[in-house]
């Protein structure tokens, strides 16, 4: 974040972390799985990775497959899911995760995990990168994913903290998205526009450090 953005965090009385991309290094694995996943379906391998991230499976199967009916979707979804739980070999925590997880401790500022995946996977994913979070929202827990802001009012709420004092980290536009019409300040990362531009965790850390 540069030394001059003009967004003043002292008002942040709680974090909301995006998983996948965000907090946990997991590209190569839900490339592999949509790649699977495309070819068992007959969809075009770069349509699915172009479409995928950052949204539930079951919105992402009901766009890519427009044809079928509900029950279908929900099937292909879970076949999508199926794939990815126990692909876990290069799951890691992004840098400055944990770095960024500590100065929220020493702050005693509370954090959620607001995450497109299912419960199973997230915890999966969670584990393998050594991060335990107190609050954990998934798709599991809403009825419409990312870009819909539900998730994080539901996180919000869980840690009682008013919404405008919600600091969202995100990867991907439907997560900004999602931050935005929860009425959150949103930090971004992968070069993606945001109030909060960031390079990695690490420089978040730094910027909320006591």
């Amino acid at each position: 974040m540069p030394e001059d953005a003009p967004v003043d965090l002292t008002g942040v009385r709680a974090v909301l972390l995006d998983m996948d991309g965000t907090l946990v290094g997991s590209d190569a694995a839900v490339e592999r799985a949509w790649r699977s996943w495309a070819r068992e379906y007959g969809v075009a391998e770069a349509d699915a990775l172009a479409t995928a991230h950052g949204h539930p499976s079951e919105s992402t199967a009901r766009r890519l497959l427009p044809g079928l009916k509900d029950d279908a979707v929900l099937a292909a979804a879970q076949r999508q899911l199926d794939l990815q739980y126990d692909d876990l070999a290069d799951a890691h925590a992004l840098p400055g995760a944990h770095e960024l997880l500590d100065v929220l401790a020493r702050r005693g500022l509370p954090w959620a995990v607001v995450t497109s995946a299912d419960v199973r996977l997230a915890r999966a994913r969670l584990g393998a990168a050594g991060i335990d979070p107190p609050v954990l929202v998934t798709v599991d827990d809403i009825s419409v994913g990312k870009p819909d802001p539900e998730g994080y009012l539901l996180a919000a709420r869980r840690l009682g903290v008013a919404p405008a004092h919600c600091l969202v980290v995100e990867d991907s536009e439907p997560g900004i998205v999602a931050g935005h019409a929860a009425g959150m300040t949103v930090a971004a990362l992968r070069g993606l526009p945001a109030e909060v531009p960031l390079r990695d965790l690490g420089e978040l850390a730094r910027a909320l450090a006591p």
